[in-house]
């Protein structure tokens, strides 16, 4: 389901009206309306919850857009640019797409969302509390945002228990999937950081001393993925999963149109036939 969900979600990074909406509410500079946009349902917070519940951005990177943004512009002009943002994408996105299956996919969707346990899930609960949007592909979109966070939230809670922090995933990741030189750039992490994230994972038998996976790292980091799916399966109890695939598979093929093959979110390249397969998963960040 997530990879269902998430290219749904993702059109707020990538998608032109995206980008339009946040720099016309005063947000100048793709990270002004990434950081801004994807903070606003907690508040006009300064660097330090967001470094924390983003978990994977270097605290200075942070801290170069946070609180700043909230000089640009208010958290309701940033709730209202971000929605406004893709809500326009996806209209352009699904325009070959019966409207009623939109509207069938947003009230799974937010049937979903309901079901959610907000405990430990601070940006799942903070969507959550969100008025719902009237129209179909707003609550499309919101829906599937909030169960992404929510999902994301049960991810960090995993790594943080597994004892690792915000820079080892995105080396486990440079081992594994995408490069460094698209992880680290987009993440913030200075050349000491990552090298010393690198090392601890090296100590942690997870690399070899020439950066690559070892088989007991691979399964250590499976188990994290099988927790973080384990603890947000619980809400799709009763949900028909070839329903679910039959509504959400068009317009998550739709959303990937937007999306760059190689992403730091943590959608993995699809070659037309594995969108929704389950031997591509990772999280979105």
């Amino acid at each position: 389901m997530w990879m269902l969900y998430e290219p749904v979600h993702a059109v707020t990074y990538f998608a032109p009206e995206a980008r339009q909406a946040y720099e016309a509410a005063g947000l100048r500079g793709y990270w002004r309306g990434y950081f801004a946009g994807r903070a606003a349902p907690l508040g006009p917070v300064g660097a330090a919850p967001v470094v924390a519940v983003f978990f994977n951005f270097a605290p200075a990177m942070v801290a170069r857009a946070l609180p700043d943004v909230w000089q640009r512009a208010t958290t309701a002009e940033t709730l209202a640019a971000r929605l406004t943002g893709a809500t326009d994408a996806l209209a352009r996105l699904t325009a070959g797409i019966p409207a009623a299956t939109v509207e069938l996919a947003a009230d799974l969707l937010t049937e979903v969302v309901g079901r959610l346990d907000p405990a430990g899930r601070v940006l799942g609960a903070a969507n959550a509390a969100l008025p719902e949007p009237r129209e179909p592909l707003a609550r499309l979109w919101q829906a599937a945002t909030t169960l992404r966070e929510h999902r994301g939230d049960g991810h960090v809670a995993a790594l943080v228990a597994a004892g690792l922090g915000g820079c080892e995933p995105l080396v486990w990741r440079a081992a594994t999937d995408l490069g460094r030189e698209v992880l680290q750039p987009n993440r913030g992490w200075s050349d000491s950081e990552w090298d010393a994230a690198t090392r601890r994972l090296v100590e942690r038998g997870w690399l070899d001393g020439d950066g690559t996976a070892t088989a007991s790292g691979v399964a250590a980091y499976e188990r994290i993925e099988d927790v973080t799916d384990d603890v947000a399966a619980t809400a799709w109890d009763g949900v028909d999963p070839e329903v679910a695939t039959a509504l959400l598979t068009p317009i998550a093929y739709a959303c990937r149109a937007a999306l760059p093959p190689a992403n730091p979110i943590g959608l993995p390249a699809t070659d037309g036939n594995d969108v929704g397969g389950g031997r591509l998963r990772k999280r979105g960040d």
